[in-house]
């Protein structure tokens, strides 16, 4: 009996050790990683440059101290230039960014349900993408002329090529299965949409909208120093002919911290959207 009893009694706590070895393994994943944890590189690049500041290695003229630059950022912020430019660049990547984004999905939506909208609409696009986006401001200057408009059309340009080329990548290796499983239950052309064309989109769509993101900050830098009165990318020219480096750097943070913030809100949206796909990142 007493056998008996610690057999049963032990037999329980055996997998334990196993069930622990899988969830250590799990954690120690590569893609498996706190999200603070992409803050580390910048964190360290700027331990770098503080250290090799105060160790004299750097030429203040050319790169200022971390601290000199908080301090004309600080004054910048208070004097309230640099609340009025980052708005009107908040505006205007915002601008662009909608109506790239609206186009890119109706775009890639378009070609790839549609052999007809295909035909049309993929080998443009891709012709667009083959011409250097920056190389139609002087176009678009002359046909918007050289305001507000110009500035959104480009952003937008930027923005709506990786949206579109993503999605309708992520549309087309669609596993034909999904397809024939739809035909074969009956599903209406809305079903199918939303229940097999949406959740085979989704992961590329997402992947084209971090990099739309992104491009519509590295645009807007080139764009407001082209006859712009206001903005971040104003300021830093309007810097350069002064030679303040510091305001510079200031305005390069700004972007920075931007472009940081808001891929990191896309991926956070990504991971909460797409948890029922089980990759090593989630």
């Amino acid at each position: 009996m007493t056998a008996v009893t610690t057999t049963v009694s032990e037999a329980p706590a055996a997998p334990a050790p196993e069930g622990r070895r899988v969830r250590r393994r799990r954690s120690l994943a590569p893609g498996r990683r706190l999200p603070a944890a992409r803050f580390l590189g910048p964190v360290l690049l700027l331990a770098l440059w503080a250290a090799a500041s105060a160790a004299g290695a750097l030429d203040p003229a050319a790169i200022p101290a971390p601290w000199t630059v908080v301090g004309t950022g600080a004054h910048l912020w208070t004097d309230g230039t640099l609340p009025d430019d980052v708005l009107t660049s908040l505006q205007r990547a915002a601008s662009g960014f909608v109506l790239g984004l609206t186009g890119g999905i109706a775009l890639a939506l378009a070609a790839g349900l549609s052999r007809t909208g295909e035909a049309l609409i993929d080998g443009t696009v891709n012709l667009n993408r083959a011409i250097p986006t920056l190389g139609l401001i002087p176009l678009f200057i002359l046909w918007l002329g050289i305001g507000e408009t110009f500035k959104i059309a480009i952003i937008a340009i930027v923005v709506y090529i990786p949206i579109y080329l993503n999605t309708h990548a992520a549309l087309a290796g669609i596993d034909h299965r999904y397809v024939e499983l739809a035909e074969v239950q009956g599903l209406s052309r809305p079903a199918f949409i939303r229940q097999i064309v949406v959740p085979g989109a989704l992961p590329g769509f997402f992947v084209g909208l971090r990099l739309g993101v992104t491009g519509s900050w590295l645009g807007l830098v080139v764009l407001e120093q082209i006859n712009a009165t206001s903005g971040l990318g104003y300021m830093m020219f309007q810097a350069q002919n002064y030679g303040q480096t510091d305001v510079i750097l200031v305005g390069l943070v700004v972007y920075g911290v931007f472009g940081l913030v808001s891929d990191s809100t896309v991926r956070f949206i990504e991971r909460r959207v797409l948890s029922w796909r089980r990759t090593l990142s989630n």
